[in-house]
């Protein structure tokens, strides 16, 4: 196997007499807390971020990732009419108390407000309008909910409602809401576009964002507060500075002052010792390496997809990119084969390692020309000449 080791430039590397030193994660009063680097996965702080929690309105984090789903599907429009039942009211019993649209019982309202309802005035009557029109009724969507969570890969949560309000076996955790988070934010843009609005009106009466963090970090974009006795406060955020995004989640905090400055701690750390580094363009060609019997004598060989990693701020090392390719490459080729492997190392440790994949195909010479590149790579590897 050929190996070509050469720098890698990290961005903003500064002299190694200004390396940024950093430091532990902050202690955060809450009974459960995760921080991710949104674009490579990197967790930059964590604790009890598999403890089965109770979720309160986090919840409806799930409902309308389902409702987005549903739209984009086409299986439901946003122009849609739903017509309140008595068990959707704002009135129902179950709901004394907690946070509605305050829709009424026999009247039509979009499912295009509703949506609206559930991010921003993070109403449970909203939630249960959307949760029978949807699947006919309460427990039929929280089936739909656990589908969704188990194709997002949310292993240790479990929804019980479409609201949030305590129900036996509702559990989530904090690892679980931050994959939610991420692909609300990856899979449905528009959709979570609503998380960062501030207020909403519906039947003459309006309704703020229970996330202060909007008004008071231009960063931050969403996502969702929630809380119940059982639970206590919590906050799910995303913030993106400078190409950066992150996400925190904040459970089982003592109020919504604390849930705020304990999710505001975790971002500006992040934020202040880290960075998202862009390391392979897309197609990016890493090699051209000789390709024998072919109708050419060199393959195109990198990465597909565009890569980043998650790195400390102020590193003055160099990373260091090996490119290990299988020798002798036989043609034909189809893009996307695996050619070898890329692998990039800061102090001796792996920062990022990927397939190295044909970014084109080359097809089989003819048999004159095949004989030729069989008889030359026969003299090659006798000399140990590398072409």
């Amino acid at each position: 196997m050929k190996r070509f080791v050469f720098p890698l430039l990290v961005a903003l590397a500064t002299s190694s007499t200004q390396a940024a030193i950093v430091p532990a994660p902050p202690q955060v009063a809450a009974k459960a807390h995760f921080l991710i680097d949104a674009n490579t996965g990197t967790v930059l702080a964590e604790n009890h971020a598999d403890e089965l929690r109770p979720p309160a309105s986090l919840v409806k984090m799930m409902t309308a990732y389902v409702l987005a789903g549903e739209i984009e599907a086409g299986r439901v429009s946003p122009d849609d009419m739903v017509t309140v039942s008595r068990n959707a009211w704002s009135q129902n019993p179950v709901f004394n108390g907690s946070s509605l649209m305050w829709i009424e019982p026999g009247k039509d309202v979009s499912i295009r407000d509703l949506e609206h309802g559930i991010i921003i005035s993070s109403g449970n009557d909203a939630t249960v309008a959307v949760a029978e029109h949807l699947a006919g009724s309460e427990e039929a969507f929280a089936d739909m909910m656990n589908s969704y969570a188990k194709a997002l890969g949310m292993t240790n949560s479990h929804f019980a409602n479409s609201h949030g309000l305590d129900a036996e076996g509702q559990v989530v955790t904090a690892r679980d809401l931050a994959t939610l988070s991420a692909a609300m934010i990856n899979d449905f843009p528009e959709h979570y576009g609503l998380y960062k609005k501030r207020e909403f009106t519906y039947n003459d009466i309006r309704q703020y964002n229970r996330n202060s963090l909007l008004g008071e970090d231009a960063s931050v974009d969403g996502i969702k507060t929630g809380y119940t006795k059982e639970a206590g406060y919590g906050l799910v955020a995303s913030a993106e500075r400078d190409g950066m995004r992150l996400i925190s989640v904040v459970l089982g905090t003592r109020s919504p002052t604390a849930r705020k400055n304990e999710t505001r701690g975790l971002l500006n750390y992040g934020f202040r010792f880290y960075e998202t580094v862009d390391l392979f363009a897309t197609e990016q060609v890493l090699e051209q390496p000789r390709i024998w019997k072919g109708l050419q004598d060199t393959v195109a060989v990198g990465v597909l997809e565009a890569a980043k990693a998650t790195l400390p701020r102020g590193q003055s090392e160099q990373m260091e990119t090996l490119v290990e390719i299988n020798p002798n490459l036989m043609a034909p080729i189809a893009r996307g084969d695996r050619l070898g492997n890329v692998r990039l190392t800061r102090d001796g440790e792996t920062v990022f390692e990927a397939p190295l994949v044909a970014l084109e195909s080359v097809e089989q010479a003819g048999f004159f020309a095949r004989f030729w590149d069989s008889i030359r790579l026969w003299f090659s590897q006798l000399f140990s000449v590398e072409e």
